[in-house]
């Protein structure tokens, strides 16, 4: 009888440490996909500025005499 609770005891550990790995896990994943969020503004927040810094280079030299 002693060998099941022992058993059972440490699979109830392995349990606990299962979910405790699952709940930093999905804290991560969240934290990463925040993460992921910001990066992808910037990105596109980047592109912007080099297609409006394109389009006014491109005035310029449109105005350049030949």
């Amino acid at each position: 009888m002693r060998a099941v609770e022992a058993e059972l005891v440490s699979l109830e550990q392995k349990v606990d440490q299962f979910i405790g790995l699952c709940e930093r896990l999905r804290a991560e994943n969240h934290e990463l996909r925040q993460q992921l969020a910001a990066a992808r503004n910037d990105a596109r927040r980047l592109a912007d500025r080099i297609e409006g810094a394109r389009a006014k280079l491109e005035r310029l030299l449109e105005r350049l005499p030949d």
